[in-house]
């Protein structure tokens, strides 16, 4: 089957790709809004997790390709089955995605009433913690995820349709604590299950590849537009100790720097976008209300149902204020935005002073950092990404956040405050901060 997509032209799906594809939890992906509000503030996005997903996919197997086209497998059913597994991971990465936003893990049940039964079996080689292991959490799209791919109707149509290849195979590329009870990932003494779990999730996945460039595409914007045909042909692996890992030629790392750089201007400027911002809030506003009526089913059958439609059909039928708000687009307005690189008071002093004249108020902050690896745990060090060059035969492979100074330069959080108040009390609000000099 193959599937034209704006982005990457002609995807081809392989049989068991279109039997996943066509099951009635990845459709559900279809009425999942890959940006959520952001269509307010940028009219053209509105396409789904469905294409996202798909287009990951794509770039998983065309990154595979690139990776191995000079490994010499020992069978070429070996490389078949790695590659179909990594795709699958990625096509199934956000299987479990909830209504609209992330906000709607607010009305998650516990992990433990998922029952996820391969949650039983966790790597203990990860420096992991009790409190990662808590199954009384609140659970999160992910969790969702490894419940559709491991205990499903979609189970059974992975499984009928890869004889070699067991769902779990697939659940450990995305969750990377699961143990892989066989040596599917080895070939040649070589395991190469964290490698194809980076392909999925790392900070180069193609996950973010593909999100950057179709956000970029259908918000209408340059922020998200990276080289990635020269970022894709200079990523390889760095083999230590039996495992094999990401890593990237030397001579790309400035293709890097603005890989990463095009991510985090895009959440200043389009996933943090004042009106985004604002109807977030507002739901999680309602979601956290007590007579909020919405909430997400522990029964994974039953949560097919739950997408964006019926959250906002939910939405227009509350007398909730905060639902009501969102549903009759009436969100309150930014009147005053602080952008810096430390958490402000004068914003705050401004909230005070209104709220004193009876105008009610939301202050919103965002926070973003460059990289996750400013607050790496110990269990995410363990998949490091590496730098090498091919060049110098007497270079050391080292860290790629050893490698770069955009790391350094970028280590501290910004922060975008923001002071909304009530429409109708914009022009006063705006007053008082004229006449009170704050």
């Amino acid at each position: 089957m193959e599937i034209r997509d704006p982005i990457h032209g002609a995807i081809e799906l392989s049989d068991i790709e279109n039997r996943v594809v066509d099951s009635a939890a990845y459709q559900r992906l279809r009425a999942i809004k890959q940006l959520g509000f952001s269509e307010f503030s940028f009219p053209g996005a509105t396409h789904n997790r469905y294409l996202h997903s798909l287009g990951v996919s794509h770039l998983a197997g065309v990154l595979f390709d690139s990776l191995f086209k000079k490994y010499k497998f020992k069978t070429p059913s070996t490389r078949d089955r790695l590659r179909q597994a990594v795709k699958l991971g990625a096509l199934l990465h956000d299987i479990g995605h909830g209504p609209l936003s992330h906000t709607t893990e607010e009305v998650m049940p516990k992990v433990s009433e998922l029952n996820i039964e391969v949650y039983k079996n966790r790597r203990q080689d990860l420096g992991l913690t009790e409190k990662d292991y808590n199954l009384d959490r609140q659970a999160n799209h992910e969790d969702y995820s490894i419940k559709f791919i491991t205990d499903s109707s979609l189970t059974e149509v992975l499984k009928s349709s890869a004889q070699d290849m067991d769902p779990l195979h697939v659940a450990c590329l995305i969750d990377k604590t699961l143990v892989c009870p066989d040596d599917f990932f080895i070939d040649q003494g070589v395991n190469f299950r964290t490698l194809l779990s980076q392909i999925v999730s790392s900070e180069m996945d193609v996950d973010r590849m593909d999100y950057l460039e179709r956000d970029a595409y259908y918000c209408g914007t340059s922020y998200g537009k990276v080289d990635l045909h020269w970022l894709i042909a200079n990523i390889t692996m760095h083999i230590s100790e039996g495992e094999a890992f990401l890593a990237l030629s030397r001579k790309a790392l400035y293709t890097f720097d603005d890989f990463l750089l095009s991510r985090h201007h895009m959440h200043l400027m389009v996933y943090f976008h004042h009106k985004s911002i604002i109807y977030e809030e507002l739901l999680y506003r309602y979601l956290t209300s007590s007579d909020c009526q919405f909430s997400l089913p522990s029964n994974i059958e039953e949560y097919i149902i739950y997408n964006d439609y019926k959250l906002f059909q939910d939405l227009a039928s509350s007398n909730n204020e905060w639902a009501k708000r969102i549903a009759e687009r009436k969100p309150y307005k930014v009147l005053f935005e602080l952008h810096s690189n430390q958490v402000n008071d004068r914003i705050e002093a401004m909230k005070l002073e209104i709220e004193k004249q009876g105008i009610p108020t939301i202050l919103a902050s965002a926070g973003v950092r460059l990289s996750k690896y400013h607050t790496a745990s110990e269990s995410e060090k363990a998949f490091p990404i590496f730098v090498v060059d091919k060049y110098d035969p007497r270079a050391k492979p080292y860290t790629i956040e050893a490698c770069t100074e955009i790391f350094q330069k970028y280590e501290d959080v910004r922060h975008i405050e923001r002071l909304y108040v009530v429409p109708d009390k914009l022009e006063q609000a705006e007053q008082i901060i004229i006449d009170k000099k704050l």
